[in-house]
């Protein structure tokens, strides 16, 4: 798969990937907000359509013909949110890559603080993953995810209390390294430790969805994330030991 970027006349140094679906009505604030979040900074916008039907691939089209920095990408067919987020940060041209969800309730306004932590953390540091305060879901989905965070933390020990948050700032050459499978996107910082780096956490307040539904309910995510969760902790215990080459010279 290739992705042509000859309509950005410089690279960028952050790239900014948004996964929706059906958020016609979301992405135009989102995308105005972001903007102004990263006014003065060198960036681009990918937004990737995972198979919306709700005329999202129009607003896109008609959003970049003023915005030479928005780029689209679109699957025909929906697969996902973790596909989606991928097809992202494979299209993405910068060094340091922003995800965030489509729906608005993450606020773009904490994206500088999220890549300035990552840059102060210098080159051992792969990720830089929000962690939701005041969330604004029901107290079901709050009470469903706290337990599965409690448990996915006690089994990974990956220090992440919130692993459903959109917000992270991420080091595209390290996402490379990571294996792909559904569900992905809500283990980066684990995979990112078991390549030898470390992460960084910032608070960040969430936000009520301005229009349209949530994807997501709370049985799905459960059974789904079980499996998940067992497969990230075989990964972890498979990676002995990681290897840290130095290179040959010749002495003289």
């Amino acid at each position: 798969m290739t992705f042509d970027g000859s309509t950005i006349r410089a690279r960028p140094a952050l790239s900014v990937v948004i996964p929706c679906k059906n958020e016609a009505e979301n992405i135009p604030e989102l995308i105005g907000e972001i903007a102004a979040a990263l006014s003065g900074r060198s960036f681009e916008v990918i937004v990737v359509d995972d198979g919306s039907d709700d005329g999202t691939d129009a607003v896109l089209k008609g959003m970049m013909r003023e915005r030479d920095w928005l780029r689209a990408v679109r699957h025909p067919q929906s697969c996902g949110q973790s596909a989606a987020v991928r097809t992202g940060l494979l299209a993405a041209r910068g060094d340091i890559v922003i995800t965030i969800d489509g729906d608005g309730q993450n606020d773009p306004a904490f994206m500088p603080a999220l890549v300035d932590a990552l840059e102060k953390g210098g080159p051992a540091m792969a990720i830089v993953a929000g962690q939701r305060l005041k969330r604004t879901d029901s107290g079901a989905k709050r009470i469903a995810s706290r337990l599965a965070n409690k448990l996915r933390g006690a089994i990974l020990q990956d220090g992440t209390r919130d692993s459903g948050c959109g917000l992270k700032a991420i080091r595209r050459p390290v996402f490379l390294l990571f294996p792909y499978f559904d569900g992905w996107h809500r283990y980066l910082p684990a995979l990112a430790i078991r390549e030898g780096y470390t992460v960084g956490h910032i608070d960040v307040v969430d936000r009520s969805r301005r229009h349209g539904v949530s994807k997501y309910g709370i049985l799905d995510r459960a059974l789904v994330g079980a499996a998940d969760l067992f497969g990230v902790w075989w990964l972890r215990r498979r990676r002995k030991r990681i290897p840290r080459p130095v290179e040959v010279k010749v002495d003289g």
